[in-house]
């Protein structure tokens, strides 16, 4: 079963830090997230991955090109259509098989995903997700839960951390309560999704995954949420990457295994 991963947005959110570093490459404990999100993936018996590119895709291409001159646990190829194929050798474990593919500079989610299927062979169902998030979530309950209820989509919902603090004050304006960064009541996309292929169908090349895609699956009763109610952290700003640091050097990464 493949696993796609977008890996081609601006991370305009990061200020300069992604300007010249795609988001997918900002470091946690010295490893890009992308790497955590590949092993997260890996540990779970996911491991063969199509991730896709756009915005810097040489410099993620020359990532896994640098790391396989200096760490030798690379095999390169390049396939008919002119992306890269990688496998890389798990020590005292099964490879990973990566497909590099570009799926345009500026092309939307639902568009990129549209690009891979020919990556996606005979499967009936893949799992894809966003280059950015980490979570403790089981993805074996996960695909499972899918395969339950039968519908042609499923993705995670989450409870976000809210930004900010929030106050409870009295009647005089007193603050009788001050709550540091709350997990709100809300579910909101956490991504780690799971697709029958006939997704396909409900995408062009144009398509924002999270527009009309999603809102004519969920028109029709075919969306489903797995409700993850565990960790799940976004790189979305610089300010995430401090805290996803913080995380690794305070041993309290809840994603590592």
């Amino acid at each position: 079963m493949k696993t796609v991963i977008l890996c081609g947005g601006r991370g305009t959110r990061l200020g300069a830090h992604g300007i010249a570093v795609p988001k997918v490459l900002i470091e946690i404990g010295g490893r890009p997230v992308l790497w955590h999100l590949l092993r997260l993936y890996a540990q779970h018996g996911f491991r063969d991955f199509v991730l896709c590119l756009g915005y810097l895709a040489d410099e993620i291409k020359r990532y896994f090109i640098e790391r396989h001159w200096r760490e030798n646990d690379f095999t390169l190829e390049v396939g008919a259509g002119g992306e890269y194929e990688i496998r890389h050798h798990e020590s005292g474990g099964d490879d990973w098989r990566i497909t590099l593919a570009d799926t345009g500079l500026d092309t939307n989610t639902g568009g990129r995903i549209k690009r891979i299927a020919p990556y996606i062979g005979e499967d009936q169902t893949f799992c894809a997700t966003y280059g950015d998030g980490l979570a403790d979530i089981d993805l074996r309950k996960l695909l499972e839960y899918h395969r339950s209820h039968g519908r042609l989509a499923t993705l995670t919902a989450v409870h976000p951390h809210t930004h900010y603090g929030f106050l409870k004050l009295d009647a005089a304006g007193a603050i009788t309560q001050f709550e540091e960064k709350p997990q709100l009541r809300d579910w909101i996309n956490g991504g780690f999704f799971v697709f029958d292929r006939r997704i396909f169908d409900y995408l062009n090349e144009n398509s924002t995954l999270e527009r009309e895609p999603f809102v004519r699956l969920a028109r029709e009763g075919q969306l489903m949420a797995y409700q993850h109610t565990g960790f799940w952290k976004c790189m979305d700003t610089y300010k995430d990457s401090i805290e996803f640091n913080h995380l690794w050097d305070t041993d309290r990464a809840a994603w590592k295994s």
